[in-house]
Formats: C-alpha cells, sequence, structure tokens
C-alpha cells in the first residue's frame, strides 16, 4: 500500500532528516540511502521497518546537517571546494544563481564531506537516529492507516453496486422464461405436428430444461459471497483471502452470464465483472 512519512529532528550538534515512502508490492523490497556515518544502522533500520511494513517496495531516505560550531574538527576541506564547485559549473549551465547558500548546504549532505564523525560511533548517536526513524515510521504507518479506511471504504462500494446490480436482475427473469417457453414451443409447432406430442413428457423436458437456465442459485451465492467479503475486508491482513472470494464472486457471475439467455440480464452481468475488476485492482494494494 502506498504511504509516506517524514520528519526533521533537531539534535544537540545536527539536524537528522528522514522520509519514508512506499508502493504496493507483493514481496517486501525495502532500499535505505544512508549517509556514510550511518551505514552501519542499516540492520537496526531494517529491523524497525519490518515491524510495521510486511510488504511493499519502500525507499527510506536518511540525511543530516551539522550545525557549524561542529563543522571545524570534522571537515574535509578539499572535498568541500571539490563538490562546490562542481554543483556551481553545473547551476550555471542550468541558469540557477551559482551563489544561492543551498548549493553549500547540498553539499554538506554529500558523502565524504566529514570525517568519520566522532559523534556517529558512540551508542547515543545510533539511538537518536533509530529514535527518529520510530517516529517517521508512525507518521509512515499512520498514512497508510488513513489510505487503508479510503480503500475499503472504496472497495465497499464496488461490492455494494454488485448488489444492486444483481437486485435489478430480477424483473427481467419471469420475462426470461416466458419467452424461452414461447421459443421452444413455436418451434416444436414448426417441424412437428401438435397431433404427433406428448404434452406430457413435453412439459417434463421443459421444465429439466428451464431447471437447467434458472440463476436461482447463483444469485443466493454471490449474495453470499458479497457478505463473506464485507465481513472479510475488516480483519487483519485480509488481502488474500479477499482475493479468494473474488474468484468465487466471479465464477458465480460468469455463470449466471452464461444461463442469462437474456440481453438485459447480460447487461447487468457485464456491468458487475466491471465492478469485480475494480475491486481485484483495489484489494492488491491490502495485506
Amino acid at each position: 500500500m502506498t504511504g509516506f512519512g517524514k520528519i526533521e529532528c533537531e539534535l544537540a550538534d545536527k539536524t537528522i532528516y528522514i522520509a519514508i515512502r512506499s508502493i504496493n508490492s507483493k514481496q517486501l523490497d525495502a532500499v535505505f540511502r544512508l549517509p556514510a556515518a550511518y551505514r552501519d544502522y542499516e540492520s537496526d533500520l531494517r529491523a524497525e521497518l519490518i515491524k510495521v511494513a510486511q510488504r511493499g517496495k519502500i525507499d527510506v531516505l536518511i540525511s543530516y546537517t551539522v550545525a557549524a560550531e561542529n563543522m571545524s574538527s570534522n571537515i574535509n576541506s578539499d572535498v568541500i571546494v571539490a563538490y562546490f564547485n562542481e554543483l556551481k559549473s553545473i547551476a550555471g549551465k542550468m541558469g540557477i544563481d551559482a551563489n544561492s547558500p543551498e548549493i553549500l548546504k547540498a553539499v554538506l549532505s554529500l558523502p565524504g564531506v566529514f570525517d568519520a564523525d566522532k559523534n556517529t560511533e558512540n551508542k547515543e548517536e545510533k539511538e537518536n537516529v533509530l529514535n527518529c526513524f520510530r517516529e517517521a515510521l508512525a507518521k509512515f504507518n499512520l498514512y497508510r492507516e488513513e489510505e487503508g479506511k479510503a480503500l475499503i471504504a472504496d472497495i465497499l462500494n464496488h461490492v455494494e453496486n454488485i448488489e444492486k446490480l444483481l437486485s435489478q436482475i430480477e424483473p427481467f427473469e419471469k420475462e426470461r422464461i416466458n419467452q424461452i417457453k414461447i421459443r421452444i414451443e413455436n418451434l416444436f409447432n414448426e417441424f412437428i405436428p401438435t397431433a404427433q406430442i406428448d404434452k406430457n413428457r413435453f412439459e417434463q423436458e421443459m421444465i429439466y430444461y428451464l431447471e437447467k437456465l434458472d440463476i436461482t442459485e447463483e444469485k443466493v451465492r454471490l449474495k453470499q459471497h458479497c457478505n463473506y467479503f464485507r465481513e472479510t475486508v475488516t480483519e487483519e491482513n485480509p488481502g488474500r483471502k479477499t482475493g479468494f472470494i473474488c474468484q468465487e464472486m466471479g465464477r458465480e457471475i460468469n455463470t449466471l452470464g452464461s444461463k442469462a439467455n437474456d440481453v438485459n440480464i447480460q447487461r447487468f452481468v457485464i456491468q458487475m465483472k466491471d465492478e469485480l475488476e475494480k475491486i481485484k485492482e483495489q484489494i492488491l494494494n491490502i495485506l
């Protein structure tokens, strides 16, 4: 499911920026983009991420800027000058103000600008980063929960549409049966003299044939599947189960269409299939 969480943490000697973005994916695929000083933290950060995300393509970006008074002892001057000159050259080519303070700010976030900061090697620094990350994860998860509520509301709306379409079939059922009976009787009368027709046998065969075209069971089962879907989608991790229910709903809708023998009913069947496809697309975003 899509998600987003962003946070800015002010520490004593620096400001940490964390952004977490995700899109739907069947597996958990997390990419961490970290400054050199935090690369050893990735396993701990990943462990925190797994606690709230079971799947999805997730992009984690962490950067920081150091307060001016803490820069002097750790600055790689040659690296900064090289970065700064290169960015000024690029800015000039793009028509951007080469003297903009944003260029220096960008330089300071690039790898290699600072020596391995002693502060980043201690446990306190690591815990600060992890705490900031947990706050970003909380925002990320809240975003996904809100997104999930809207998603489920949309899915249930499509389920309700299927039920409405199903109820609209009923007025055409009786007329459909009458038309089929008339068509069969006319065919018999056209090719077989009336006197030669065994009326009892004819009625028996007619009943047998019409029973094969009866769609009552399919309607009942489809209604039950809709109710079961509505109950299941609010459970924890309903994604796979709702996928199976969709398969059963599709089977009943297809059977309705194959038995219909009526253009009006077929129209409703096509609309139900369209609603079901929208549900299938949406449940891919549900765990």
